[in-house]
C-alpha cells in the first residue's frame, strides 16, 4: 500500500503505526508530521538528518494528505482513529 522503503528503517514501523493505526510516533516524526523541520532537525537522530529529504518526500509522495501538514492535521488524524482499538 505505502512505500515504507522510502524511509530509514528505524522509522518504519512509527510511520505505519501513525497513518494505519493513528498512533503518534516519537517526537522527531511528530515534528516532520506537523511540518515543523526547524523542531526535527532538532530531535534527529544522525541518521534521520541525513535522511530528512526522504522522510519528508514520503510523507508528501505516499501518505495521505490528511495526516500531516500542521499540528491541526496531525490532531485532526489522531482522533480519527479513536475508539477504534475497542472494535
Amino acid at each position: 500500500m505505502f512505500n515504507y522503503s522510502m524511509l530509514p528503517e528505524h522509522m518504519r514501523g512509527g510511520a505505519q503505526r501513525w497513518i494505519e493505526n493513528g498512533i503518534l510516533p516519537g517526537s522527531f516524526m511528530t515534528a516532520v508530521l506537523q511540518n515543523n523541520l526547524t523542531e526535527a532537525l532538532n530531535r534527529a537522530d544522525s541518521i534521520n538528518k541525513e535522511r530528512l529529504h526522504d522522510i519528508v518526500a514520503f510523507f508528501y509522495n505516499e501518505a495521505p494528505s490528511a495526516c500531516w501538514g500542521s499540528p491541526e492535521q496531525v490532531e485532526e488524524w489522531r482522533k480519527k482513529f479513536q475508539g477504534k482499538e475497542d472494535e
